[in-house]
């Protein structure tokens, strides 16, 4: 298992337990993910960390006053 944290702006695009896609984007030194339909966006990270599963489970919600933190499980 992989669990990855995505930032979210706005609330309640997304619940613990859903099950949802993630698309990858490239950058030139680096790869960032979208989860869902732009529901929430990941750091970057270097190729040698790409993600290779195309769903993952949402298993946290984190609010913060920088705005909502969700974490994802991937099987990988």
């Amino acid at each position: 298992m992989r669990e990855m944290i995505f930032k979210m702006e706005r609330e309640g695009l997304c619940k613990e337990g859903d099950i949802l896609p993630v698309t990858e984007g490239k950058l030139p030194t680096s790869y960032y993910y979208t989860l869902g339909r732009a529901y929430a966006m990941s750091a970057n990270y270097k190729p040698t960390e790409r993600l290779t599963a195309t769903e993952g489970k949402v298993t946290k919600i984190e609010a913060t006053e920088a705005g909502f933190y969700v974490t994802v499980e991937f099987d990988e």
